[in-house]
């Protein structure tokens, strides 16, 4: 029988610059996951924005497009990889064009991947950390915060279904 704790949010925010390169930082949940002790984190819902350093809307240099996308990992990459990778737990991307001769915010933008995300049951992590990564370009006028917002909770289960859940989640 699966026993699970009251859900719990975890915070994380990316400054992703705004020069084209990939950026990463790790997570740490070795509070919440111990596939030995049996203990894994389940997400429900992820939330996401894409702000300038102060928590504010993005503006986009002069009749310029500007791109950043965002992924959730179970490990560690150098570069944004495809939804298929199995350690992508969730990602997300943002476009956006100005049309003004000045610096402004988007006349146009789009977002493609849904950046709430929402799982039925749930997605189980049973990796010590996990990573959030980003890329923003260089039409954005100040770094991109790539901030995230995880709903989660703390579940056990046998040591063997642990194991094997933490070992999917890990290698190429």
């Amino acid at each position: 029988m699966v026993k699970k704790s009251d859900s719990f949010f975890i915070r994380q925010t990316l400054n992703a610059d705004n020069n084209n390169t990939y950026q990463q930082i790790p997570l740490d949940l070795g509070a919440y996951v111990d596939a030995l002790g049996k203990s894994v984190l389940r997400i429900h819902n992820i939330a996401v924005s894409f702000t300038d350093p102060a928590g504010k809307a993005l503006e986009i240099a002069a009749t310029s497009a500007a791109a950043a996308q965002f992924q959730l990992l179970t490990q560690g990459q150098t570069d944004i990889v495809l939804s298929s990778n199995r350690s992508v737990i969730s990602s997300g991307k943002l476009y956006g064009w100005n049309a003004d001769g000045v610096a402004s915010y988007p006349q146009v933008s789009h977002d493609t991947d849904v950046l709430p995300q929402m799982w039925t049951n749930g997605y189980l992590v049973a990796v010590d950390a996990i990573y959030l990564g980003g890329q923003a370009s260089s039409n954005w006028t100040t770094d991109v915060y790539m901030s995230i917002t995880l709903e989660c909770t703390v579940e056990t289960m046998s040591e063997a279904s642990a194991m094997a859940l933490a070992l999917s989640q890990q290698g190429a």
